[in-house]
C-alpha cells in the first residue's frame, strides 16, 4: 500500500502505525519528528502533478483541511481518495480506526485504545472550595 496524506493528523497516526505505507506528506507534516517522505506542498494548495507521480494507492484528505477541487482532481485522474469528516471526537476515534485497518494496521494500535479509553472517562475534576 502506498498512501499519501494531504492531512497532518492523519499522517502522524499512519506513520506510527504502519510505518513505510507512506509516501508522501504535506510540507506542514512535522510528526512524527524525522518522517522522511516525499513532500507535496500544502494542504491547501498541494502539487497534485507530485502527488499523482508518487502513484499511492490512496490519498488521504479531510473535509476541512483540504479542497474539494483537489480531490475531484485526483478522482477524476483515478486516483484513489479517501475524505475524512470527523464531526464528534467519538466519531473521529472511530474513523480513524477504520482508516488504519483499512490500510492494514492487524489489530487497533495502543495510542488509539487509549485515546478512546480517555475519552470514555469523565474527567476527574477536583470539588469546588
Amino acid at each position: 500500500m502506498r498512501v499519501v496524506s494531504l492531512v497532518p493528523s492523519l499522517t502522524e497516526a499512519v506513520a506510527v502505525t504502519l510505518p513505510g505505507v507512506l509516501v508522501g506528506a504535506t510540507d506542514w507534516c512535522s510528526h512524527p519528528a524525522g518522517l522522511d517522505v516525499a513532500r507535496v506542498g500544502g494542504s491547501k494548495y498541494p502539487d497534485l502533478d507530485r502527488v499523482r507521480a508518487l502513484r499511492p494507492d490512496l490519498v488521504l484528505l479531510n473535509v476541512e483541511e483540504n479542497r474539494r477541487d483537489d480531490a475531484e482532481a485526483l478522482r477524476a485522474a483515478g486516483v484513489p481518495v479517501r475524505v475524512t469528516y470527523p464531526r464528534t471526537v467519538a466519531g473521529a476515534l472511530t474513523e480513524l480506526g477504520e482508516l488504519l485497518a483499512e490500510l492494514g494496521a492487524p489489530t487497533e494500535p495502543t495510542w488509539l485504545r487509549d485515546a478512546r479509553r480517555a475519552w470514555a472517562e469523565p474527567a476527574r475534576l477536583a470539588p469546588p472550595r
